[in-house]
């Protein structure tokens, strides 16, 4: 299988936040945003995979700032890392400013996605090759929150996590 660059599963989906989206104080509702990143990142997972795709795991949001109705919202995802079966998307969520136009980032978030054959069983996937220096740095990120998420379910104990053991530990 031939390796691919993240820029190849980059997904770029912007919309308008509408009334019926938005919460009591005209903001749009969280799991509404959280749609918008599934949707974005499991099309940035089947563009890498070539697969069906599942979402695996939410591993990270923040809600830094609210998003107000009417605002243009960009959602960006793309593969930050490739394993045996399951890829990391890394998505960014920009808002537009109504009258400058210029964007600022709102909201991050972190999905595992696992590509699946037609009977959901897991089906190996391509390598990937980060190319600029952000994407190198979600890439090595990515086998950190790996090895913690594996080592917090009791599937990998902690000394055979080697990531983790280079941060807190000295050699």
């Amino acid at each position: 299988m031939t390796a691919k660059t993240p820029s190849e599963s980059r997904t770029i989906m912007t919309d308008l936040v509408l009334p019926s989206e938005t919460n009591p104080l005209n903001n749009l509702f969280g799991g509404e945003l959280l749609a918008r990143m599934d949707r974005a990142a499991s099309i940035a997972a089947r563009r890498h995979s070539r697969r069906i795709v599942v979402t695996a795991s939410v591993n990270h949001v923040a809600f830094n700032k609210a998003i107000p109705l009417g605002a243009v919202v960009t959602v960006e995802a793309a593969v930050s890392r490739a394993f045996k079966t399951s890829m990391e998307i890394y998505i960014d969520v920009w808002i537009e400013d109504r009258e400058s136009g210029s964007r600022s980032k709102a909201n991050e978030a972190i999905y595992t996605f696992v590509a699946v054959d037609e009977m959901g069983t897991p089906v190996r996937i391509p390598s990937l090759e980060p190319e600029t220096s952000l994407e190198k740095e979600r890439y090595a990120a990515a086998l950190r929150r790996k090895q913690l998420s594996l080592v917090l379910a009791g599937k990998m104990k902690p000394t055979e996590a080697t990531e983790l053991k280079a941060i807190f530990l000295e050699n």
